[in-house]
């Protein structure tokens, strides 16, 4: 796994998220051939040991929550705990969540991500070590809704931006792990036309019951399956301020969504998390930003885009 402390050492100068160019974007779409994709590497779910700097705590503000665009219910929750296996029951979550591909230091990664309701309703939210990590942004970023076998049954969709929060973007604070990509419409369409887009929930507290979801591709997954856990989050008592739950989810599936209020017989729920780390000392725990303030910003800062 890669190794990095609770706070890491600052990127210094950096280069700053910005548009992509519309050759660049369709230079990323010619280059994931169904061939790359099955190829690409599952980046690493963050490492952290015990010898970490505590990182600071996430900003809180008013809760707020998005409702998403695709049908709802009040059925509940069922088949809670899980700790990681597929998911077949299809819905709304089959079609929003997919693969995020991208190339990093050379070579060609994998991580998950979600479509969200959002004016411009292009909006994916990620984890950002997925869009920016050890000071460089990922280049051929490309978003897969509903990835399966090498196949993008509902498009490839480039990213004209990808943007982070300000604590991950300067100094890949672990407690702001959090990424965003506004991706360019796809034959005349939007992305949340086609695939629709799940709802948000920011400032909502701790211990929820959540259902994460991703396309881990490390040992014993291999990226090409839908994957999930389920249970009641706890916060972090060790370093960090983010949600823990039990999930051996690995390397590929950072960046797939948590939802609150999940209905299993929709597929749609409440985005409140991403995957984003694990300690190397519990490798069955999987650990997620709390969505507050500054995820609520960055948000904004993407339908907007």
């Amino acid at each position: 796994m890669l190794a990095t402390g609770v706070v890491a050492t600052p990127a210094g100068a950096a280069p700053q998220p910005g548009a992509v160019t519309l050759s660049a974007q369709e230079r990323a779409r010619d280059f994931w051939t169904p061939e790359r994709m099955r190829q690409a590497t599952g980046l690493d779910v963050l490492s952290v040991d015990r010898s970490a700097t505590a990182a600071s705590q996430p900003r809180k503000g008013e809760k707020t929550v998005i409702r998403p665009s695709v049908p709802a219910s009040d059925a509940g929750v069922r088949a809670i705990p899980h700790s990681g296996g597929p998911w077949t029951a299809g819905g709304a979550v089959a079609r929003t969540a997919g693969r995020v591909f991208f190339t990093y230091q050379g070579r060609t990664a994998s991580c998950s991500g979600n479509a969200v309701t959002s004016a411009n309703k292009s909006t994916v939210i990620t984890a950002g070590h997925c869009v920016k990590l050890e000071g460089a942004w990922h280049t051929n970023w490309v978003f897969v809704p509903g990835y399966h076998d090498g196949q993008a049954p509902y498009g490839t969709w480039t990213a004209s931006k990808t943007l982070s929060t300000p604590q991950w973007t300067a100094s890949e604070d672990i407690n702001y792990d959090i990424g965003a990509a506004v991706v360019s419409p796809l034959d005349g369409k939007r992305l949340t036309d086609v695939v629709g887009g799940q709802g948000l929930a920011f400032n909502t507290g701790y211990n929820k019951a959540m259902y994460a979801f991703g396309f881990p591709a490390a040992a014993p997954y291999d990226g090409e399956k839908f994957i999930y856990c389920s249970g009641t989050t706890y916060r972090d008592f060790l370093l960090s301020g983010d949600h823990g739950l039990t999930c051996n989810m690995t390397g590929g599936s950072s960046g797939g969504p948590w939802f609150t209020q999940f209905d299993e017989s929709t597929g749609a729920g409440l985005q409140s998390s991403v995957n984003s780390f694990k300690y190397n000392f519990l490798p069955n725990a999987m650990y997620g930003p709390y969505f507050g303030a500054d995820a609520q910003n960055l948000y904004q800062a993407a339908q907007s885009s």
